[in-house]
């Protein structure tokens, strides 16, 4: 299940920002001995491959901290963020790793199952960051979007190393992404009730 783990790790990671898990993966394998690609993913480790992930991170970094643009770039992610998230999980659940150490046993008759399930898992991450980022800027008048967007930056690295060197601990990151989840659908809901019965209410 440790495979299962740091692909799904991986893949939410990649439904935050679409870079950040392949960026960790390309440099600890190129840089360390924490993980090793299957031999069809060794392009991720590729100097050019790096330097294109890292200023195609530059980039979404920037555009996703400005207002309006941020929403943009939600759109365009759409479908930047599952294709990352689907070879995220592809790469991370077929790849040897600190702790999995025979990573072909999970997916070896089916190799797109790891594909299709970082895809799905990384397009809910996504929907509910793009769903959440619109309540922050109204709520805030724009000024929460790059705070939001650095927390979430941050969340991206720190679910990619867990995946990699502590994919059980990739629970307690799915369960902290869950109850956002959960508290931003009832804020909405909230904001719902209270504009259709039109009484004020003072705290966004």
């Amino acid at each position: 299940m440790l495979e299962a783990l740091t692909g799904t790790g991986l893949a939410a990671s990649a439904g935050l920002n679409a870079y950040i898990p392949l960026l960790v993966m390309g440099l600890l394998a190129r840089f360390s001995d924490l993980i090793e690609l299957p031999s069809g993913w060794t392009w991720l480790s590729n100097g050019w491959t790096l330097a294109i992930l890292g200023v195609l991170l530059l980039v979404e970094v920037v555009a996703d901290k400005v207002p309006v643009v941020d929403h943009v770039n939600d759109v365009v992610q759409t479908v930047v963020r599952p294709t990352a998230g689907g070879l995220a999980f592809g790469a991370g659940s077929s790849a040897e790793t600190v702790t999995v150490s025979d990573p072909g046993s999970f997916f070896s008759s089916h190799q797109w199952v790891p594909v299709a399930a970082g895809v799905l898992i990384a397009l809910c991450v996504h929907g509910f960051k793009a769903a959440a980022r619109p309540v922050v800027n109204v709520g805030t008048g724009g000024l929460g979007a790059p705070v939001a967007s650095t927390v979430e930056d941050i969340g991206s690295v720190l679910m990619s190393l867990l995946a990699v060197l502590m994919p059980v601990l990739v629970l307690v990151g799915l369960a902290l992404l869950g109850w956002a989840a959960v508290a931003l659908v009832r804020r909405r809901r909230r904001k719902r009730a209270l504009a259709a019965s039109g009484a004020p209410h003072l705290f966004g």
